[in-house]
C-alpha cells in the first residue's frame, strides 16, 4: 500500500507561519527550514507545480475573458453614445453657421440627388447583369431599352467632356505637387547649409543683476519702437496680451505701447481702460484708443492708429493680435536685422501653439500650419526676400509702410495687401524661425471655419485689384512671375480649384461615368507622399500620421469651400454710408465660444450640411465603385466619406456636454 501524498498547501501555510512567527530569527536559518519542510520529493514538487499551472492558466483564461469582455462593452457603449450624439444633433435646430440658403449649399445637394439617381439605375443594372453583357437598343424590355440609351448618351457625350476636365486637374494636381516638392528640397538645403539671416548687431538681454546695478548700455543705440495690440471684445485675454508687451526688455523711454480697442461692449471697454491705467502706474509708456467711428474693423483700426501726430517720432512698430503672446526678448530678437539694411521693410516672427495637443482639430492644424512656417515662409524669405505678412508677430519699418500706402480698408486680407503693395515697391522681407510668439488655435470646428473664412475668402478679390500694379510695377520680371504665377495662381486659385473639384466632385463623378477615368497613383499615391511631406516639419505628430492621412482633405476642404462660396459681404455697409472690411482682430470669432460662458448663452456643438451632404456624396460613390470592384478607389471614397461625416457632425473638436 503506497504512503498518502502529503498536503502541501497545509505545508505552505506553516512555512508562512513560522516566518511570521520569528520574523527577528535568522533570515538563512529560516530559509534551511522552509526548504527542508517545503521540499520532500521531487517527484511531489512536479506534480504540485503541475496542479498550480493548471489553475494558474484557468485564472489568466478567466482574466483575458473579462478583459474581451469589457473592451467590447466599452466598444458598444462608445458606439452607442455616437450614434445618440449624431442622432441629437440631427435633431436639433439647424446651425446659423451652415445656413440652408447658401447658394453653395443648394448645388451640392442637388449634386447628392443626381448621385443617388445614378448609383439606383447601376444596382438595377448590376442585378440585371448589364455591367458584364450591357443591353441593345433593340432589347424586349423598356427597362433596357433606357439603360442602353444611357450608355450611348454616358460614352458619346458626358464621358468625354469629363475626361478633359480631370485631365485638367490632374495637370493642376501634379504642378502643385512639384512646387511642394521644390519647397521641402529648398527646406532642406536650408537646414543642410544652416542658412538663416544674420544680424549686423546683437542686443544684450537685460538681468536681474543689471537692473540692480543698472545698465551701461546707451539708450540711444535702441531705435524708437511703437508696439500695436489691435483688439475686438477681447474679454477673455485682453490682460495677458497688454501685460507680454509691455513687460518687453527694452528701454521704456524707446517704446510706446498702444491699445487700439474696438470694442462694442461697454464692460469690456472698462476692463481694458483699468488694465491700461495699472501698466501705466507701473511706469510702462502706455495709451488706451477707442473708435467712435469703427470702419474698417482691423485695417481700420491700425489705419487709424498711424495717423496719430506722435506716430512720426518712431521708426519701427510692432503689431501682436490679442491672442498672441511675444517673449521678453522679442524686440531685441528683431530690431537688429534692421540694422544695415535700409531696403527691410518686414521682419516676420514663427506662430508657436500653446494648445496644439489640446484634442485632434488642434493636432491637424499644428501639422498645416508647422509646414507653413517652417517650409513655405522659410524657403520664400531665403530666396525671395517675399512672403505674406501673417497679420501678427511682425515689425515693419514705419517708412515702408508709408511708401506702399498704409492699411487699406479695399480687402478682408489686409495683411496680405499691404505685404505686396511693400514688395512692389521694391522693399524686402526676412523671417525669423527660430524667433517664436505663442498663440492658440481655434479648438472648435466653428472657430475653425470661422477662422479659414477670414484667411481665405479674399485672395483673389486682392489678385483682381493688385494685377495691374503687378504689371506696372519696376520690379523685376522675375518678381513678378513669382506674384502673378506661384504667390496668387499657384498657391491661392489652383490648389483650392483642384483640391475640392478634383477629390470631392469629378471622383465621384467617375464611378458613374466609368469612361472617365483616375489613375490609382492620383487617388492614393501622390497624395499619400505629399501628406508625408506635409507632415515632416512637425516630427512629433508622426504618431498621427493615419488620422492626418484619414482628415487632410476633409480639413484642408473647408479653405476650399470658401473660395467656392460667393465672396458674400466682403465690403459691409454700416448705418453711416461707410464701408468695413470683414476681416476682425485675430481671436474675436475663436473667444466667442469662451465668452458666451459669462454671458449667459447656452454652447453647443453644430451640424455642418454642407459636409454631411459631401460625406453622403462620397459614401455613395463609394457604393457605385464597390459594385464594379475598383478597390483602391473604394477605399478612399469610403474613408474620405467617413471623415466628412465626423467633421460634419462636429465630432473632430472641441466637445460640449
Amino acid at each position: 500500500m503506497s504512503p498518502a501524498p502529503n498536503n502541501h498547501e497545509f505545508q505552505e501555510w506553516w512555512n508562512k507561519q513560522r516566518q511570521t512567527n520569528h520574523e527577528n530569527s535568522d533570515d538563512s536559518a529560516s530559509h534551511l527550514l522552509t526548504v527542508e519542510i517545503s521540499s520532500p520529493g521531487a517527484d511531489r514538487t512536479v506534480g504540485k507545480d503541475r496542479s498550480r499551472s493548471a489553475r494558474q492558466l484557468s485564472w489568466v483564461c478567466l482574466l483575458k475573458f473579462q478583459q474581451i469582455a469589457a473592451s467590447v462593452a466599452s466598444i458598444t457603449n462608445s458606439f452607442v453614445g455616437l450614434i445618440r450624439t449624431a442622432n441629437r444633433r440631427i435633431a436639433s435646430p439647424d446651425s446659423p453657421a451652415d445656413s440652408a440658403s447658401s447658394r453653395l449649399y443648394r448645388v451640392i445637394k442637388g449634386f447628392l440627388i443626381f448621385v443617388l439617381l445614378l448609383l439606383c439605375i447601376e444596382l438595377v443594372a448590376y442585378f440585371k447583369g448589364w455591367h458584364f453583357s450591357p443591353p441593345s437598343l433593340r432589347s424586349a424590355e423598356v427597362v433596357g431599352i433606357v439603360y442602353a440609351n444611357w450608355l450611348h448618351v454616358r460614352v458619346n457625350y458626358l464621358a468625354p467632356p469629363l475626361q478633359s476636365f480631370t485631365n485638367l486637374c490632374i495637370v493642376l494636381f501634379l504642378i502643385q505637387s512639384v512646387d511642394r516638392v521644390i519647397l521641402v528640397f529648398g527646406c532642406f538645403w536650408i537646414k543642410f547649409r544652416r542658412v538663416k539671416p544674420k544680424a549686423a548687431m546683437e542686443y544684450k538681454t537685460t538681468s536681474s543683476n543689471d537692473e540692480e546695478e543698472g545698465s551701461t548700455e546707451n539708450v540711444e543705440d535702441y531705435p524708437m519702437v511703437l508696439l500695436q495690440i489691435p483688439m475686438c471684445n477681447e474679454r477673455e485675454v485682453y490682460h495677458q496680451s497688454i501685460a507680454t508687451v509691455c513687460i518687453q526688455d527694452w528701454p521704456k523711454e524707446r517704446m510706446l505701447v498702444q491699445v487700439l480697442d474696438d470694442s462694442d461692449d461697454i464692460d469690456v471697454q472698462v476692463l481694458i481702460k483699468a488694465e491700461v491705467h495699472k501698466w501705466q502706474q507701473r511706469g510702462v509708456p502706455i495709451v488706451y484708443r477707442h473708435r467712435l467711428i469703427r470702419t474698417g474693423y482691423k485695417a481700420g483700426n491700425l489705419k487709424s492708429a498711424m495717423s496719430c501726430d506722435y506716430v512720426k517720432n518712431y521708426e519701427f512698430v510692432a503689431i501682436f493680435d490679442a491672442d498672441f503672446q511675444p517673449g521678453p526678448d522679442f524686440l531685441k530678437k528683431t530690431i537688429p536685422y534692421f540694422k544695415g539694411n535700409d531696403d527691410l521693410a518686414l521682419v516676420q516672427t514663427r506662430w508657436s501653439f500653446v494648445n496644439k495637443d489640446e484634442n485632434l482639430l488642434t493636432r491637424l492644424q499644428n501639422i498645416n500650419l508647422s509646414f507653413h512656417f517652417e517650409v513655405e515662409q522659410q524657403v520664400n524669405g531665403v530666396f525671395i526676400n517675399f512672403f505674406g505678412f501673417n497679420g501678427t508677430a511682425g515689425v515693419w519699418r514705419i517708412t515702408a509702410l508709408e511708401e506702399c500706402g498704409g492699411w487699406l480698408e479695399r480687402t478682408t486680407v489686409e495683411d496680405m495687401d499691404v505685404a505686396v503693395r511693400a514688395h512692389l515697391c521694391g522693399w524686402k522681407f526676412i523671417y525669423l524661425n527660430d524667433v517664436k510668439c505663442l498663440c492658440e488655435l481655434p479648438e472648435s470646428y466653428e472657430a475653425y471655419k470661422k477662422q479659414q473664412h477670414r484667411w481665405h475668402s479674399g485672395p483673389m478679390q486682392l489678385f483682381r485689384m493688385c494685377f495691374v500694379d503687378i504689371l506696372r510695377s519696376k520690379v523685376s520680371v522675375t518678381k513678378k512671375a513669382n506674384l502673378i504665377f506661384l504667390f496668387f495662381l499657384l498657391r491661392k486659385l489652383i490648389l483650392p480649384f483642384y483640391s475640392f473639384t478634383l477629390f470631392c466632385i469629378i471622383l465621384p463623378l467617375t464611378m458613374f461615368l466609368p469612361e472617365a477615368q483616375i489613375p490609382a497613383w492620383v487617388v492614393c499615391y501622390v497624395p499619400g507622399i505629399m501628406s508625408v511631406l506635409n507632415i515632416l516639419p512637425s516630427p512629433r505628430s508622426f504618431p498621427f500620421i493615419v488620422p492626418y492621412l484619414l482628415f487632410e482633405n476633409t480639413i484642408s476642404s473647408e479653405a476650399d469651400l470658401v473660395t467656392y462660396e460667393k465672396e458674400s459681404e466682403p465690403l459691409l455697409s454700416t448705418t453711416t454710408g461707410l464701408h468695413r472690411s470683414a476681416s476682425e482682430s485675430g481671436l474675436a470669432d475663436l473667444t466667442k465660444l469662451g465668452t458666451s460662458k459669462k454671458t449667459g448663452k447656452r454652447r453647443r456643438n453644430r451640424l455642418y450640411r454642407k459636409e454631411l451632404v459631401i460625406a453622403f456624396i462620397l459614401l455613395t460613390a463609394s457604393a457605385r465603385s464597390l459594385l464594379s470592384a475598383q478597390g483602391i478607389h473604394f477605399y478612399f471614397l469610403l474613408f474620405q466619406g467617413i471623415t466628412f461625416l465626423v467633421v460634419g457632425l462636429d465630432l473632430i473638436g472641441e466637445q460640449v456636454s
